[in-house]
């Protein structure tokens, strides 16, 4: 008998100095005020984890190539990373704002490679959900991109879309076409596995 209380004295104990993390079903683009606690938590916790972001990161393509998906989740537990580095907490209204940011949009950071110093400049995205192709709102490419090792040059491009008729559980496809309308990368994102 003593053995079993000593288990769940054990369970209780455990409980309580690391609570179970809610996982979220999907991405959302409008978080609830327990998710905005969550990624709040999250971000703080993770000063200690170098594993942060991974949930957000997909692969391209083409080598070295990488994305990054700036859900408004993501975008808060990114800045109470960035807080608790500076050991300073998060202000209601730096939250409010931040959100207020993110509201309405889809933020879509794109690594990329290429030949050439400006092979980025004019660039042009388009999200794919199914039949429906959805135009960026607003684009910034690297101009002068980052010269590597091996002669070639890394870009990041930042791709913003509406969220307007995204479902936060789909699959979307990211392509990136260039001047010549050739498709220069192609990115799948699975919004189920993101918070």
């Amino acid at each position: 008998m003593k053995r079993f209380g000593s288990w769940c004295f054990l369970v209780l104990f455990m409980s309580a100095c690391f609570p179970v993390v809610e996982r979220l079903d999907a991405a959302s683009f409008t978080l609830t005020p327990q998710e905005r606690e969550t990624a709040i938590g999250m971000g703080k916790r993770s000063v200690i984890s170098e594993r942060f972001g991974g949930e957000w990161r997909v692969g391209g393509d083409g080598a070295g190539e990488a994305l990054m998906v700036m859900t408004p989740f993501h975008r808060l537990a990114l800045a109470a990373r960035n807080s608790a580095f500076k050991s300073q907490e998060l202000k209601p209204q730096d939250v409010d704002a931040l959100l207020k940011e993110q509201e309405g949009t889809l933020t879509l950071w794109a690594t990329l490679k290429g030949g050439k110093a400006d092979f980025a400049r004019f660039y042009t995205p388009l999200l794919v959900r199914g039949q429906q192709q959805i135009k960026a709102a607003f684009i910034q490419n690297e101009r002068t991109a980052r010269g590597e090792d091996d002669g070639s040059y890394t870009a990041r491009c930042m791709y913003v879309f509406p969220s307007a008729g995204l479902t936060p559980g789909g699959a979307l496809t990211l392509i990136v076409r260039d001047s010549d309308d050739k498709q220069v990368a192609k990115f799948t994102v699975d919004l189920s596995a993101m918070r």
